[in-house]
């Protein structure tokens, strides 16, 4: 791991012993090593593109990858909206994370979050030129460039949370601690709104379909399903009436359609199910 001086802060938080910047053009792979850096150097938290990270939740913020264009993903990493540095910064307060990792594009820009979340300037800069091959980041600027990909350093069950209707694909792999024993993490790999490869629209209608397809799917249940979808910032709510077809036991088939429905929907269209609420009002002979 590189090293750098250490510099004092006379203004440091009582609550954070130290920041550590790590830093690099757009693209180059510093999502893609933050976790590995983060055990290295026993960093509690991580703040990338609007999210506060810590182990594999994310605690608090919005990702700038969610937003719809280039400039508003500039100021969400950033914090430029007082509301979202605010609930960030109770977040920390209550976290109380003693070192937390900050990624940006340049110094100035690391300094601007720490300003604007009112953490102490950082004690360490990390540049990413140093910490990865000259090969690796042509790899990953490929990526971004062909592919427009973009890693969340924390697992996909955490991101499809807040990334519903998107395709996130987890990205497995073992890290060295500083005992040098491997450690598994779990990282995330998801396509912005803004990516130039566009977006993807899934319809109400489409969604009842699918649901009602993977219901009838499950043993037991008869007719055509009453299925309602309703979006909420929680990830979707599946509100689904099903007639049971007798001698078949309801809460058993019930459990059964909501497990299917559930883990169907998230499998096929990329979206996070909050709930599936299931009802039978009537038996079928």
């Amino acid at each position: 791991m590189v090293e750098a001086q250490e510099r004092l802060d006379p203004e440091r938080s009582d609550r954070v012993t130290s920041v550590v910047a790590l830093v690099g053009p757009a693209g180059t792979g510093k999502s893609h090593k933050a976790q590995a850096i983060a055990q290295e150097l026993e960093i509690d938290a991580v703040i990338d593109d609007g999210l506060l990270i810590s182990g594999s939740r994310i605690v608090a913020g919005h990702s700038a990858k969610r937003e719809e264009n280039r400039p508003a993903a500039v100021r969400r990493a950033i914090f430029s909206d007082p509301v979202h540095a605010l609930e960030v910064k109770q977040a920390l307060s209550e976290l109380e994370p003693k070192r937390i990792l900050v990624l940006g594009t340049s110094k100035a820009m690391v300094e601007r979050i720490c300003s604007r979340l009112g953490l102490p300037m950082p004690s360490r800069y990390l540049d990413i030129t140093e910490l990865s091959t000259p090969e690796e980041i042509t790899r990953a600027l490929l990526t971004r460039k062909t592919e427009g990909k973009h890693v969340i350093p924390a697992p996909t069950f955490e991101v499809k949370k807040t990334f519903s209707g998107y395709l996130v694909d987890p990205v497995e792999m073992f890290i060295l601690s500083r005992g040098r024993k491997p450690v598994y993490v779990e990282k995330s790999v998801v396509r912005p709104t803004w990516s130039s490869y566009g977006k993807f629209f899934i319809s109400d209608s489409v969604l009842m379909a699918i649901a009602a397809r993977l219901c009838r799917e499950v043993e037991g249940v008869v007719k055509q399903p009453r299925v309602l979808v309703l979006p909420t910032s929680e990830g979707a709510i599946v509100d689904v009436e099903i007639v049971v077809a007798y001698p078949y036991r309801p809460f058993e088939v019930m459990a059964a359609a909501q497990k299917r429905i559930k883990e169907g929907l998230e499998y096929l269209t990329g979206i996070f199910v909050h709930r599936v609420d299931i009802t039978t009002r009537k038996m079928s002979l």
